[in-house]
This record gives C-alpha cells, structure tokens and sequence, in this order.
C-alpha cells in the first residue's frame, strides 16, 4: 500500500461570505466524518492541518514576497496523508472530500519517500 497527499483547494476569487456559526459547525461535523470513515479503515497516516492564508514565497536570488496566494487564484486551505491501493483508490477516498461541496478540489499526489 502506497502513501498519498491530498491537498485541499479552494478558489480565492470566488469564496463566499464567512459562514454563520452553524454553517461552520455542520462544515466541521463534515470533515470530521468523512477524515474518521478513513481512519476507521487504517487508511489515514496523518491527519494534516489546516494552512493560514499568509505567507511567504522565498524565489531565487533570495528573494522574499508576500505570499502565497497574490498571483493565484486558488489557495491551499490544508492536507492530509493517506494509506490507499493505488492512485485510483486515493482518487475515489477524495470523493468523499466536504471541500468539494464549496467548489474546492483535492489534489491526489503519491509520496515518493526520499532514498537516503
């Protein structure tokens, strides 16, 4: 079994309103479901995190900007790792993702582990 990112989006440009405080909690109440179906099959590896909308980009020459998101449109709210078959499982777990009921997507990236 193979490891794999899932990296989550959202689009900067078009996010909505800050949610009421019961949109946030049935949100949460999403996320919290579909991250524990995974574990409860031993597919989660790491729970991940949520990322802050600042940053820094740090581009050759040593040069620093604020960042990361001034060019892009869309941002990179969070990750986590998973435990899947193959890219196609990983992709099919990523179904299930609450970001993609606020027209975010998920990334599915295999984690090649570095030779040492």
């Amino acid at each position: 079994m193979d490891e794999f990112l899932l990296i989550f989006r959202r689009d900067l440009k078009s996010s909505p309103l800050p949610p009421s405080p019961e949109e946030l909690q049935n949100m949460m109440k999403a996320w919290q479901n579909w991250m524990g179906s995974i574990a409860a099959r031993n597919k989660l590896v790491s729970s991940g995190n949520r990322l802050s909308d600042e940053g820094k980009v740090v581009k050759p020459g040593a040069v620093v900007t604020n960042g990361p998101y001034v060019e892009m449109k869309e941002a990179i709210g969070g990750y986590i790792i998973i435990r899947a078959d193959s890219m196609d499982d990983a992709a099919e777990i990523s179904k299930g993702c609450p970001i993609l009921n606020v027209g975010g997507n998920v990334e599915v990236r295999t984690i090649v582990p570095m030779i040492p």
